[in-house]
């Protein structure tokens, strides 16, 4: 008996248009994807292994760079970003890799975009090798609080949703043991920026081709968004900036492999990321 499918709450022609439209500026609203690199890379600096084969899930500009010797395959659901890196365009949900084909996934900035999480992150661990490593960094649950407020007010009484939904640290963590990577490890790091006023934070949004993605949203009216620019403005310092603050969900895990350390049971305080990251064989 044939199922169907759970409903898509983001255009995926939108989506690539934006990115696409976003790719020639890229390099001046970067900031966020940025310091997703920085806390991955910091990351991938404790694995005391070498790995070879890495695939870049969601390019952007391809400003991820391997570890040297390392080879990378990049996929981005936008036709310019992928071109410029010289990937593949693709869905983070339809993977076009082989099983076992890498050592390590990275994924910066996209997975809060990605009409099925769940079934992403199971085909990143599909195409992981044993023990290989799965690193990712979204904006995550509590994100862009003063935005929402602002155009909630700019379209009172008859507000829509124009904010995507956000996926909190503790969810993303059952995610990763959902999709059946081990030694799952979910943090959060905050991100704070000043704005002067409504329009830079949406034209960063929107360099960064991260505006509203909801399928059936309607066109923000003017008299809507002068009022949300109000509404923004009041909230400003004494310096007449706005700090609008983005939370940064890091995951970690690893594809199963019997070498790894098992687990202990929850509340033991026993089973760390350390465990997972340290080498094997004598010091």
């Amino acid at each position: 008996m044939a199922t169907t499918p759970p409903p898509e709450p983001f255009s995926r022609s939108a989506r690539r248009l934006r990115r696409d439209r976003a790719q020639p500026g890229y390099a001046g609203h970067d900031f966020l994807r940025a310091a997703m690199l920085e806390g991955i890379e910091e990351r991938l600096a404790a694995v005391q292994r070498p790995l070879k084969d890495f695939l870049d899930l969601g390019s952007f500009d391809g400003a991820f760079v391997p570890p040297p010797g390392a080879r990378v395959a990049r996929l981005d659901p936008g036709f310019a970003f992928a071109r410029a890196t010289g990937g593949v365009q693709g869905d983070e949900d339809r993977l076009p890799f082989a099983d076992a084909s890498f050592d390590c996934v990275v994924s910066a900035g996209v997975l809060d975009q990605v009409n099925d999480v769940p079934g992403a992150l199971a085909l990143a661990r599909r195409v992981l090798r044993p023990d290989g490593l799965f690193l990712a960094a979204f904006v995550g649950a509590g994100s862009l609080p003063v935005l929402r407020a602002a155009l909630l007010e700019g379209e009172s009484p008859r507000a829509v949703a124009r904010v995507h939904p956000q996926i909190d640290v503790r969810s993303a963590g059952d995610l990763l043991s959902r999709a059946g990577l081990t030694l799952p490890v979910a943090d959060i790091e905050p991100l704070a920026v000043r704005y002067a006023g409504i329009g830079r934070l949406i034209e960063d949004l929107r360099g960064m081709g991260a505006t509203n993605l909801l399928k059936d949203t309607p066109p923000l009216t003017r008299t809507a968004l002068a009022r949300a620019a109000e509404a923004f403005a009041a909230r400003a310092d004494a310096d007449g900036r706005v700090t609008e603050r983005f939370q940064i969900v890091f995951l970690t895990g690893w594809a199963p492999d019997p070498s790894q350390p098992k687990p202990a049971r929850r509340g033991s305080g026993r089973a760390s990321l350390a465990d997972a990251l340290r080498p094997e064989g004598p010091a």
